[in-house]
């Protein structure tokens, strides 16, 4: 009877696992696999990088290695989070355009060429002239003693 219950158990829990559908994108989606191996990987890493030293706190704050891969490891999670949750991968588009537009506006404010360019082109170019004067400037007053 004990092979039975087990051999229950195990189907009842091959069952579940079937219905559950985060195992089910786990399995199908290889880019998801993907991530979480390299965020393992990457943690792996960093974890054998902190025990090999023997300060852990000097290591942590001066080891730039070991911040590539805690930082490594955290964007893999991300990732893998998002495409367990149903969710592509984020664009930041967004962020670009305004890191553009931040730029443009540093360059047009500090640059007088460019500044120059761009007010040619949006209100056309100044027509230069030269002033000359119609009028004879008058004589200077005689110095009397």
């Amino acid at each position: 009877m004990a092979k039975s219950t087990k051999a229950t158990r195990a189907r009842s829990a091959v069952g579940s696992a079937a219905d559950n559908q985060y195992l089910r994108r786990l399995i199908e989606d290889e880019e998801l696999r993907n991530s979480v191996r390299d965020a393992f990987e990457a943690a792996r890493d960093a974890y054998d990088r902190l025990s090999s030293n023997g300060s852990v706190i000097d290591t942590a704050i001066d080891d730039k290695k070991l911040h590539k891969d805690v930082k490594e490891a955290a964007e893999n999670l991300r990732e893998a989070s998002n495409r367990l949750r149903g969710q592509e991968k984020q664009r930041h588009w967004g962020r670009l355009i305004l890191i553009g537009l931040i730029g443009a506006t540093l360059a047009i404010v500090l640059s007088e060429d460019i500044r120059k360019a761009v007010l040619d082109k949006l209100f056309g170019a100044e027509e230069e002239f030269e002033y000359t004067s119609t009028t004879t400037p008058a004589p200077a007053p005689a110095a009397t003693e």
